[in-house]
């Protein structure tokens, strides 16, 4: 037996003139009875004029008790084939790809056991990362560094730890100007703009500079 709610939809219209607006109205005695007639006021103030009346159904709503009383069911589609054949590409890095065919149910499998595989070694790698602070923390005071250090290799961690420095550097150096077209030029902005520090070991990272108390002798 059909749960639907038969209603009445009224469709008025408002000055079009001034207001122009459609208003579409369904309502229901919750019997199943259609409504009479029925007259509203637009938002503008006017009376619309009523343009049609026509039998409405209204699908029931599900409560949210319903729900949990009646959970729903996944449905499976009527063309799914686990013992259907695929043929799909591997990539293999920056090599060239290999294709293969196997059963879907094979792929899924396959699938499932990767997503595992990810979340494990996400989980590894945290551990990791975990021992390492440990070392790291440990090694310098430790009275057995060559176990650590046999730990950390087994787990390819490097023994390395992350200073801040800072220094001070004194720079010379000569600036050619032309005395014909830069006679205004500013020569401490000059520095100040041009002047950077670098680095030739890969294991100095300069994050900030500044150059201060630029002179010219």
């Amino acid at each position: 037996m059909s749960t639907d709610l038969v209603s009445t939809k009224y469709t008025f219209a408002c000055d079009p003139d001034e207001c122009d607006v459609l208003i579409e109205l369904t309502s229901s005695d919750g019997f199943g009875f259609p409504s009479g007639v029925m007259e509203i006021t637009c938002p503008c103030g006017r009376k619309p004029v009523l343009l049609s009346v026509v039998n409405a159904t209204i699908a029931p709503t599900t409560t949210k008790e319903e729900k949990m009383e009646n959970p729903t069911t996944t449905t499976v589609p009527d063309t799914y084939n686990p013992n259907l054949l695929v043929t799909y590409k591997v990539i293999k890095g920056y090599s060239d790809p290999e294709y293969a065919t196997d059963k879907v149910t094979s792929i899924e499998w396959d699938l499932h056991n990767a997503r595992q595989n990810s979340k494990h070694n996400a989980v590894l790698l945290s551990k990791i990362d975990t021992v390492k602070d440990i070392i790291t923390e440990a090694y310098g005071d430790s009275d057995d560094q060559e176990t650590l250090r046999s730990i950390a290799e087994a787990l390819d961690i490097a023994l390395t730890r992350t200073i801040e420095w800072s220094a001070t550097i004194e720079v010379s150096g000569t600036m050619e100007l032309d005395l014909l077209e830069d006679s205004d030029t500013d020569v401490e902005s000059e520095i100040y703009d041009n002047l950077t520090v670098d680095s030739n070991h890969g294991n100095i990272e300069v994050i900030d500079q500044e150059v201060t108390n630029v002179r010219e002798n």
